[in-house]
């Protein structure tokens, strides 16, 4: 794993619960503010079950829900259900 994946993945997994981030906002905490392509490859390549990544807070810089493995009405429910409990 590479060093700026690994602040990828710090950075997703101290998002909180009910809150997101965009893909551009991850880059730029991660020192590489036009990587937002390489955050969603991140995320994708690693699996977030296994390192713990809560990888649905991150959306698109239009508000969209973008790609998730599992596909985007999952990462939605994920989302409003987690708003609806804070």
């Amino acid at each position: 794993m590479t060093s700026f994946a690994e602040k990828v993945i710090g950075i997703v997994r101290r998002i909180p619960r009910g809150k997101t981030l965009t893909y551009g906002a991850v880059a730029r905490r991660a020192g590489r503010p036009r990587a937002y392509r390489a955050v969603g490859n991140i995320l994708n390549r690693y699996d977030a079950k296994l390192y713990h990544i809560p990888c649905h807070r991150v959306i698109r810089s239009d508000g969209s829900v973008g790609g998730y493995r599992w596909g985007p009405r999952k990462k939605l429910a994920l989302l409003r259900k987690e708003k609806a409990a804070h």
